[in-house]
C-alpha cells in the first residue's frame, strides 16, 4: 500500500470520529448536557479532529495542486469526495456572523429599513 493511499485512509478514519463527537455532542445539548465534564471533553476532541481534518486536507491540497508536480492523475474517487466534503466543512464552519457584521453593504442594507 502506498503511503498516499494511507493518508487518505488517516483523513476518512479522523473524519469519521469527527463526526461521530460531533453528532454525540449534537446529542448532548438535546439533553442540555453540553456544560457536563464528558460534554466539554467530547466538544475539546471535536474540535482538535477538526483541526486535525482541515490541516491533513491543506497538506493534501498543497501535494495535489503543487505547480512542480504533475500528479494530477492522483486524484481518484476518494480524493474528489474529500475534496468535496472539504469544501462543505469550510462553508459550514466558517464565521459568517462576523463577514455580515463586517460588510458595508450589508450594514446599509440592514440600516436602511
Amino acid at each position: 500500500m502506498k503511503i498516499y493511499d494511507l493518508y487518505i485512509y488517516l483523513i476518512f478514519t479522523v473524519k469519521i470520529l469527527f463526526i461521530l463527537s460531533a453528532l454525540y455532542y449534537i446529542y448532548l445539548k438535546f439533553k442540555k448536557q453540553e456544560n457536563s465534564q464528558t460534554g466539554q471533553k467530547i466538544k475539546y476532541w471535536k474540535e482538535k479532529f477538526e483541526f486535525i481534518f482541515v490541516v491533513l486536507m491543506s497538506f493534501l491540497l498543497i501535494y495535489l495542486f503543487n505547480p512542480r508536480n504533475t500528479k494530477i492523475n492522483m486524484i481518484n474517487y476518494e480524493t474528489k469526495f474529500l475534496l468535496y466534503l472539504f469544501g462543505f466543512i469550510l462553508l459550514i464552519e466558517s464565521n459568517w456572523g462576523q463577514f455580515f457584521n463586517q460588510s458595508k453593504i450589508y450594514n446599509n442594507i440592514k440600516n436602511r429599513k
